[in-house]
């Protein structure tokens, strides 16, 4: 009796060496690129929040402590301005898998550097080769985020990544205070310095290729980046590649370039001044800056997400994307000009109130955040291809020399009351609103 045997299909089995696919891998990238950015900001950000506790090593009095901070705040803003333009052209050149690699190495070293200050001009030179290397982070990201994402989704990306900004505040404020408490300033200088190095073996690992290339990438992934976002870098080689002179011919180079010039100086002045503000208002000693300086940070995060899918929200809906984001970025710019003007009329009201003060000062931060990730996503909205970093660039370059000018300002405004400070910051809030709204249009550049 012949038996017939029902023989079910086997599984395929995965070929040796063949790489293993990963869901989602545009999301596992721009984490890694939060998480760089939250190392960014605990590295720049620990001066700030322990100068006011350690100018007395440097013998600088009372009286110059401001002034001394400016200085060399000055020499990592020059150095900023420089290295947004120029890691901007870098990452288009080589890529932000490398670029990326560069400025964090960079930046780790300078930051480790810090603990062998001996003065204000070693501080100085150490603060010049952080800004320079740090500058990087914010083109590559947003290169990286217009090479993975399709423009509906590249304003969430965008606040995820901006998210790490605040987020690194947010753990800097308490980690920087308890590190300085227990072991002093120059153990926390060369503690931090480790994170950016840890950093970098992930990356390599997970960010091997672009959207186009990576082995992981699953059919489904690759088909709705590419296919969604015909302008991802690296697949549009018949896009034009501009140099900077051609770049500022075009009004939405313009548009980007000044409204960063007057938006970005607010978010500076609190990454800057908020220790030194806590301390001088409040009589705050360190330990209580690690428990409250943290809070508007955490708030600026939630801005950050928030205006994100808030413009993604309109452009699933047919919204351009370009007007959706000129809508969350009026939204930030109501939130923040209330909140600013209410500090700067009511800040002698607030002495004995740091809640309330705390409160308007999150208000400010979540609208800065809330806008400030769809302004920076509009390079890759506007233009194609390998010119996306170097527009990036461009506009953080303007962004810190608004933000020298304001630097030095505050010492002079801030020698009686703080009142003139919210003044200027709530002044240059519309200023920057009106220039992405009169001088950008929707038109893309190819």
């Amino acid at each position: 009796m012949k038996v017939t045997q029902n023989i079910q299909p086997v599984a395929e089995l995965p070929v040796p060496g063949t790489a293993f696919k990963v869901k989602g891998l545009r999301w596992w990238i721009v984490g890694l690129i939060a998480l760089a950015t939250i190392i960014n900001y605990i590295d720049r950000g620990a001066i700030n929040f322990m100068w006011p506790y350690i100018y007395k090593d440097f013998g600088i009095a009372d009286a110059d402590s401001k002034t001394a901070l400016a200085f060399i705040t000055t020499f990592f803003m020059v150095a900023y301005a420089i290295g947004q333009t120029i890691t901007g052209k870098m990452m288009d050149a080589i890529g932000t898998r490398l670029g990326m690699t560069v400025s964090i190495v960079g930046w780790s070293i300078s930051i480790a550097l810090h603990a062998l200050a001996k003065s204000i001009l070693s501080f100085s030179v150490f603060r010049f080769l952080l800004g320079i290397s740090e500058a990087g982070n914010w083109p590559g990201a947003t290169k990286s985020n217009a090479e993975w994402f399709p423009a509906k989704e590249r304003a969430i990306a965008q606040g995820i990544f901006g998210a790490g900004a605040s987020l690194g505040s947010v753990v800097a404020a308490p980690v920087i205070a308890a590190l300085y408490l227990a072991f002093g300033w120059k153990f926390t200088f060369a503690a931090i310095a480790v994170l950016g190095i840890i950093w970098i073996v992930p990356w390599l690992l997970i960010n091997k290729q672009t959207p186009d290339k990576h082995p992981w990438i699953t059919k489904e992934e690759q088909q709705h980046i590419l296919e969604c976002h015909t302008d991802a870098v690296n697949t549009v080689p018949e896009s034009t590649v501009y140099s900077w002179k051609q770049l500022l011919h075009f009004k939405n180079t313009w548009g980007i370039i000044t409204s960063r010039f007057f938006i970005d100086p607010v978010w500076w002045l609190f990454v800057t001044w908020l220790p030194t503000f806590l301390k001088e208002q409040y009589h705050f000693d360190m330990k209580q800056i690690g428990a409250f300086a943290w809070v508007p940070y955490l708030f600026a995060a939630i801005g950050g997400l928030s205006g994100g899918f808030f413009s993604s929200y309109y452009i699933k809906r047919g919204m351009p994307a370009a007007k959706a984001r000129k809508r969350a970025m009026a939204i930030g710019s109501v939130l923040m000009l209330i909140s600013l003007v209410c500090i700067a009329g009511y800040l002698d009201h607030l002495k004995d109130n740091i809640s309330i003060a705390i409160t308007l000062i999150s208000i400010t931060l979540f609208g800065f955040q809330f806008l400030i990730n769809n302004l920076q996503t509009l390079p890759g909205d506007y233009f194609n291809g390998k010119n996306v970093g170097t527009v990036a660039g461009m506009g953080g370059t303007a962004a810190v020399l608004g933000t020298l000018i304001t630097t030095w300002i505050v010492p002079v405004i801030t020698k009686t009351s703080y009142t003139s400070f919210f003044i200027m910051g709530a002044a240059m809030v519309p200023i920057a609103w009106a220039c992405i709204t009169f001088i950008t249009s929707t038109k893309k550049i190819k």
